[in-house]
């Protein structure tokens, strides 16, 4: 869990960093791919197409 979270604040540096060039950016798809250990155990996700979402929201 804590990577995720790192990866997603380093995502978001960069936002900060480059939206002087384009506030329209997106940061998209941070997800969860596989851990193990912890008290869930081994996860590894699914292969497959990720769900999309209406960009319209």
């Amino acid at each position: 869990m804590e990577a995720l979270t790192a990866a997603a604040v380093a995502g978001l540096t960069i936002y900060d960093m480059c939206k002087s060039v384009d506030r329209a950016m997106t940061v998209d798809d941070v997800r969860l791919l596989k851990k193990t250990g912890g008290k869930s155990g081994t996860y590894v996700r699914k292969e497959g197409r990720p769900r999309t979402r209406s960009r319209g929201k």
